[in-house]
């Protein structure tokens, strides 16, 4: 009898251990968003060797996203996912997967220059991809059961469409970011056009958006946790930004946001 209920209770013990996976990811989330509020995240502009060895900006970002992209493959190809059959798992899958081959495959390459990223917060970021790739993609492949109408359903639609327009919202910021310097300039400069007109973080503005979207459209508790940890380590790295913007420029535009256009 223990060899015949054996699978279930090794899914239910699976379960278990992701769902305190996505508690932990919350904990987390809100352990950075307290941190944030007295030490300014250290890459980009903020970067300092403080937080170990500097690692050339396209390494480090090819680097740190690659788990986001292995993960979930490897998981998919070797770890019998029982769910992948179905369409809306399919879809919801691969909605993460392209944030992540952009983000690991493309915008790596398309930076140019960009400050060296200090070991420690690389470390960090590896660690979180690999955690939440594991965590998105076992949930979806293994043991997410949606309605076979679920991706006509209101609540998949106005996520799916919540998460293009982050997604679109979030790549157009970082080209708006990457031209703003012409060949062989230095510095920085206020972002102008897009979203930027309304908040000094556009992309991050977008990546929220994205992933809140994500959540809704997959409406589930690991889908959840990774919307509220993007929340709120994005809204404070927004709201440095936004200080460190008003106190650089004397023309900043007051009326410009941090986040939420008109809002915050």
């Amino acid at each position: 009898m223990d060899g015949l209920f054996s699978p279930y209770l090794n899914d239910v013990r699976e379960y278990f251990i992701l769902e305190c996976m996505s508690y932990l990811l919350i904990v987390m989330g809100v352990t950075a968003f307290v941190v944030l509020f007295f030490v300014n995240a250290p890459y980009g502009r903020y970067t300092s060797s403080t937080f170990g060895f500097p690692i050339r900006a396209r390494v480090a970002w090819f680097i740190q996203e690659l788990p986001a992209l292995l993960v979930p493959l490897w998981l998919l190809l070797f770890s019998s996912p029982g769910r992948i059959a179905y369409l809306p798992n399919q879809v919801l899958i691969a909605m993460y997967l392209c944030h992540y081959v952009h983000r690991t495959l493309i915008y790596p390459f398309l930076i140019q220059g960009g400050k060296p990223t200090p070991f420690i917060p690389f470390a960090l970021a590896f660690v979180f991809c690999t955690y939440n790739g594991y965590l998105q993609t076992r949930h979806l492949s293994h043991f997410a059961v949606f309605p076979r109408d679920w991706i006509t359903s209101p609540c998949f639609i106005i996520g799916f469409i919540l998460w293009l327009a982050g997604m679109i919202i979030n790549v157009h910021s970082d080209q708006v970011l990457r031209n703003l310097r012409k060949p062989g300039e230095t510095g920085y400069k206020i972002p102008r056009g897009g979203l930027f007109e309304y908040v000094s973080g556009a992309n991050f503005t977008g990546e929220i958006l994205e992933w809140t979207g994500f959540a809704i459209a997959a409406w589930s508790l690991e889908s959840a946790a990774f919307a509220v940890f993007t929340f709120l380590v994005l809204s404070s790295r927004a709201s440095q930004h936004h200080r460190w913007y008003k106190e650089k420029f004397e023309d900043y535009p007051k009326t410009r946001k941090a986040l939420l256009p008109f809002v915050f």
